[in-house]
């Protein structure tokens, strides 16, 4: 969702946007206007499969990306020679381009060691690290920007080939999703992709003292940027309830991060106030499972819902429909749903623990471990509907102040530093 905001802001503003993904066949998406963000033109580097791609008609966009191979678990497409040859395409990078210092060596060796791996998601990063070396050599640009680690090794990989500068845009790290030490090998491709960077953007000035504190990146090179919330159309005049009581939504990942057990425990002691009140969980996760098994070791029952993963439309009809949003996140580097929430007009508390909290004035801020205080805050806005209401008027108006065109603007800036 923030590079979907970021791209059409790019866009509106003139920039052409190379769009390279983990793809079935060796294909980019050429984005040059602002519509091309949603329909997704798509070039295949190979012209004959291109002319066969254009004989087929797809009925919906989703079915087109599935025939291009953009699916929503990390399945590689990679062969087995493909797969083995992968460190052998790093290896000639490295003695193509050998005026680098000991540092960059370095780094280029630990690629071959941290990008080891039999998890799929560790093959779909080989897979879009070794194509790297043909989409640099093939498409004509001014610089590269990668997001998170996922595609540092190919952004590192396209820079030593063509000398072009690289922006490592910094999502989140290792250590917010994993809540602790997390993958080494992640570590690594962090630190060693924000170090051959030349910029860093951060999503928050948390993730800026992350980085410059775990990683020791030098901060000359970070460049605070927060993401943002476009409202677009967006009419939401009017709730359409699902249930006729108080409603509070938990969205998101279900996974240590973003706090779900904390979610949980805080609906436990509003239940027992207002017993009349809903809890939805909506998202899917690693804690799925074990919060399952908590709910009804609670026994909240039908109080409690599990809505599991939801679509963009079932998104929007159920931040239509509740009252209280809560993002009890451990570690948020950013945190775009509470934008999303408090722009349906629903009342947000969020934790300190996130980036988000540093731009938004009308939400309340509470540590992610003081379930007491939140619980408090709930039984409060249940008690006080028109307040509740109120809060909630002044977080949409608010989010509309927070648009990608001032995000853009500044990611624009750091390009301008870098051409």
């Amino acid at each position: 969702m923030a590079c979907y905001g970021m791209v059409k802001a790019l866009l509106q503003s003139g920039i052409e946007v190379d769009l390279v993904l983990p793809t079935k066949d060796m294909v980019y998406f050429p984005l040059r206007k602002v519509e091309d963000a949603d329909t997704l033109p798509v070039v295949f580097l190979d012209p004959i499969k291109h002319k066969e791609y254009e004989r087929i008609t797809h009925e919906t966009l989703t079915k087109r990306l599935e025939y291009l191979g953009v699916s929503f678990s990390p399945e590689t497409y990679i062969n087995g020679s493909e797969l083995k040859s992968w460190t052998k395409v790093v290896e000639k990078v490295v003695v193509e381009k050998h005026h680098h210092t000991t540092i960059q060596e370095k780094i280029w060796q630990d690629l071959k060691i941290y990008l080891l791996g039999e998890e799929n998601i560790f093959k779909k990063v080989q897979e879009l690290t070794v194509r790297a070396e043909k989409f640099a050599k093939t498409l004509d640009f001014d610089l590269i920007h990668s997001h998170d680690w996922l595609t540092y090794p190919a952004g590192m990989l396209a820079k030593r080939l063509t000398g072009k500068p690289l922006i490592a845009h910094m999502h989140a790290t290792e250590f917010d999703r994993s809540g602790g030490v997390g993958d080494e090998r992640i570590h690594n491709l962090e630190y060693d992709g924000m170090s051959y960077a030349d910029r860093v953007i951060c999503v928050s000035k948390y993730t800026a003292n992350m980085v410059i504190s775990r990683y020791h990146i030098d901060s000359g090179k970070i460049r605070i940027i927060h993401n943002a919330y476009d409202v677009g159309d967006l009419i939401a005049d009017q709730k359409d309830r699902i249930f006729k009581g108080p409603t509070i939504l938990f969205l998101g990942r279900i996974t240590l991060q973003k706090g779900p057990d904390y979610f949980i425990e805080i609906a436990n002691e509003v239940l027992k106030v207002h017993p009349h009140a809903r809890f939805i969980m909506a998202g899917t996760g690693d804690m799925s499972r074990k919060l399952l098994h908590r709910s009804a070791f609670l026994r909240l029952r039908n109080r409690f819902i599990f809505a599991g993963f939801l679509n963009r439309k079932q998104v929007e009809t159920i931040l239509n429909s509740v009252d209280i949003y809560i993002l009890p996140s451990v570690s948020e580097p950013f945190g775009i749903a509470p934008l999303e929430a408090m722009a349906y007009g629903v009342t947000a508390i969020i934790s300190k623990q996130s980036g988000v909290s540093e731009v938004v004035n009308h939400a309340y801020k509470v540590d992610f471990w003081d379930t007491k205080k939140m619980s408090e805050i709930v039984n409060y806005l249940i008690e006080n509907p028109d307040e509740c209401q109120e809060m909630g008027e002044k977080g949409r108006l608010e989010v509309q102040s927070i648009s990608w065109s001032e995000a853009a603007d500044k990611i624009i800036s750091v390009y301008d530093e870098m051409l």
